[in-house]
């Protein structure tokens, strides 16, 4: 059956299996892997996938796609359906827990999933996600520059990029009107994202203002008070929440506790 994409969604679905391939050398796929997939569309990806892993937990907003869906893996038993918003779903309860991310992430969700799963799903030890190259190139972003921000510092406290792939637009239906691309990542020891979270994202809530000044407009510390963490880190009262490494993101947020 035709099914049209939803653009208030984000759905971009892939169509063109040349790229599976490379997602399965990024994500390196193993026999004994459980594999989170969110946005699995018309299941594409979804089947790939089953084919080379023990289970599939393959999250989907949209109901329409549930017979579109099942009837593309009604002969993959090891893939388990789950409908709802992956932001909302408890992903940490999962069962049995997956082990990696591997998804064309739907464009309107790409970055908020992949902070909150790097925080609140334990078990996810890697991912390999389809995303539009700017989110791409946000998410290992160096300091001072345009592309560093709160998702930048996050990502980095927690993960190191090990693959990156530019896609063609060709490779979806509809195709999109901005450049995409694979990148894959895996967890790192690190600080509670929870510890640091609020500091970073208040830090750039106002990224062209003065650190000090961002953090004092959303209450989250008094401006004196943040120059003063500032201080204790070796960092002046001016400084700018895109100048400060994702280690001194860190330690700020020690010093205001």
């Amino acid at each position: 059956m035709t099914f049209a994409p939803k653009k208030a969604l984000g759905q971009h679905f892939l169509v063109d299996e040349n790229i599976l391939g490379v997602i399965g050398r990024l994500a390196d796929l193993q026999p004994d892997d459980v594999v989170l997939e969110v946005g699995p569309g018309l299941g594409i990806l979804t089947g790939y996938l089953a084919q080379r892993v023990q289970l599939v937990h393959a999250v989907e907003i949209d109901r329409a796609l549930a017979e579109p869906l099942s009837a593309a893996l009604a002969e993959r038993e090891n893939v388990r359906l789950v409908f709802g918003d992956a932001l909302r779903l408890d992903l940490g309860a999962l069962e049995p827990a997956p082990r990696k991310l591997v998804a064309n992430l739907p464009y309107n969700i790409a970055t908020p999933l992949v902070v909150e799963t790097l925080e609140h799903v334990e078990s996810l030890e890697c991912w390999c996600v389809m995303v539009q190259r700017e989110v791409a190139d946000r998410l290992f972003a160096e300091p001072r520059t345009k592309a560093y921000g709160a998702v930048s510092v996050l990502v980095q406290l927690a993960a190191r990029k090990t693959g990156f792939h530019a896609v063609s637009p060709t490779v979806f239906r509809p195709r999109p009107r901005v450049a995409s691309a694979l990148v894959a990542f895996a967890r790192i020891a690190g600080p509670p994202l929870a510890d640091v979270r609020p500091v970073v994202e208040a830090a750039f809530a106002h990224r062209r203002k003065m650190l000090a000044n961002s953090l004092a407009l959303v209450g989250l510390a008094s401006r004196a008070r943040v120059e003063e963490a500032l201080a204790a880190i070796g960092r002046p009262a001016q400084s700018r929440a895109e100048e400060l490494a994702p280690s001194e993101f860190v330690a700020l947020a020690e010093a205001l506790r």
